[in-house]
């Protein structure tokens, strides 16, 4: 398989992460503060920015990388504010 293939693939996968999370949260399995549902958005957004890197798509690049560090926030701080609540 090719780099091209591999990067679309990437791709491919992180649209359905994000719309499965979003499905999964419009329906009621996964609340807007889960661990699941910000995990699925990071796969998302990894998989769009290798995609956006390759193809040189600055603007869904862009975005992509603010929705990856969005993420990775809103699992750091429900981990450490929930674990200090908890204590």
């Amino acid at each position: 398989m090719d780099t091209k293939s591999i990067v679309d693939i990437s791709g491919w996968l992180g649209v359905i992460f994000y719309v499965f999370a979003y499905l999964l949260l419009s329906i009621g399995v996964l609340k807007a503060n889960s661990y699941r549902f910000h995990f699925l958005n990071i796969l998302g957004a990894i998989g769009l920015i290798t995609d956006s890197a390759y193809h040189g798509d600055q603007p869904n690049l862009t975005v992509n990388v603010i929705w990856l560090v969005i993420g990775i926030l809103a699992i750091t701080r429900r981990f450490f504010f929930t674990s200090s609540r908890q204590s």
